[in-house]
């Protein structure tokens, strides 16, 4: 108490002095119309600044967060796409005092897992991916891999927790793929050349196949649904001895830059398995 008396005593010129210019300063942004509005404007200004600054800095700590919400949101918008779905035949009820229903019903075949890419490369003859998801969160060797931007390859393996992913730039990733514009279909290969490029293997030479067409995902294989970007046409070459063109695709995904994926879990493939086992022999030569 007796110092905080002598720092008045030995302040009270200033401390006097102060509190009248606040008292000046309050009466004159006060009464006076345009100071008061330069001071509101220049304090709007600063606080502005300051709440920008800090939702700068505060946003990067949710970016996890907001990622993951962003991931959920998209998996079941996705759902509700016809291409998750698969067409059944016009069902009957057996009850004979009911009318016939004669509509045509879907059931879902495709769901979604959303993963984080926490390992990669894309500079080798075969590359992988790892993901942070495994047996524990249903995923399973040969299920699909993409992106936002388009396919991204197949489970190789998994244990329960973590999942090696074969991507596109891997030799004999052998997806198969179509012309969105014209339904021709192929092969999707990769030479080993470069991350950003790949090949279309299986269309006749004696199509006429445009620069630029945009190439997506066939379906056929039940690894993924029908309609996944893969890339566009760049450039046809005729392949010597064979009526083929060989294209080559420009992958709608940058592989060297793969964060967020989602596993594609087909909820009808062991069907699919069990009617094409039934194929007889000399039908598959």
């Amino acid at each position: 108490m007796r110092n905080f008396l002598a720092f008045i005593q030995r302040f009270r010129v200033f401390l006097v002095f102060a509190g009248l210019q606040i008292v000046a300063l309050t009466l004159y942004f006060t009464f006076l119309s345009y100071p008061r509005t330069q001071f509101l404007t220049t304090a709007s200004y600063v606080n502005g600044s300051l709440l920008s600054v800090r939702h700068q800095v505060s946003k990067h700590f949710a970016l996890e967060e907001n990622n993951r919400l962003l991931q959920e949101e998209n998996i079941a918008l996705r759902s509700q796409l016809p291409q998750s779905y698969v067409q059944l035949e016009k069902e009957h009820l057996k009850d004979s005092m009911l009318a016939e229903i004669d509509d045509t019903l879907y059931q879902q075949q495709y769901s979604y897992i959303p993963a984080t890419v926490i390992n990669s490369t894309h500079d080798k003859r075969n590359n992988y991916l790892t993901l942070n998801v495994g047996k524990l969160h249903g995923v399973e060797r040969g299920m699909g891999v993409f992106s936002s931007e388009g396919i991204v390859g197949v489970i190789h393996n998994s244990n329960d927790y973590y999942s090696v992913v074969k991507s596109c730039l891997t030799e004999n990733i052998n997806v198969d793929i179509m012309i969105a514009s014209s339904g021709q279909f192929g092969l999707l290969k990769w030479n080993g050349v470069s991350p950003n490029k790949g090949t279309m293997w299986g269309v006749s030479n004696d199509l006429d196949i445009k620069l630029w067409s945009k190439v997506v995902t066939r379906g056929g294989g039940g690894i993924f649904p029908r309609g996944l970007p893969v890339g566009k046409i760049s450039k046809k070459t005729p392949v010597e001895g064979k009526p083929l063109w060989e294209l080559t695709i420009n992958y709608a995904v940058d592989y060297k830059s793969l964060q967020r994926v989602y596993v594609i879990k087909n909820l009808l493939r062991v069907e699919q398995e069990k009617i094409e086992a039934s194929i007889p022999p000399e039908l598959d030569e």
